[in-house]
């Protein structure tokens, strides 16, 4: 299967455990001195309607990252 990197945004990450899921991906951390993607961002969820702002993004380290599919990304052993 192949993706680009602008098909990550319409990915949703779920987490293994528990099925939780946390959003979609909304930007990646990249190492630019090895070329290697070191983690996800999802972006954090309104609070009342994005009236009171956002709670905190969530960074997903690379090595959690367990699976991707159609149109989902399993996680594993995310920290809150």
């Amino acid at each position: 299967m192949e993706s680009r990197i602008a098909q990550l945004r319409y990915k949703e990450v779920v987490s293994m455990e528990d099925g939780s899921r946390f959003g979609y991906v909304g930007d990646l951390e990249i190492d630019l001195e090895r070329g290697q993607v070191t983690a996800l961002v999802v972006p954090g969820r309104r609070r009342l309607f994005g009236l009171l702002g956002r709670e905190k993004d969530r960074r997903i380290p690379w090595d959690s990252v367990q699976r991707f599919g159609e149109d989902i990304i399993l996680v594993r052993d995310v920290m809150p």
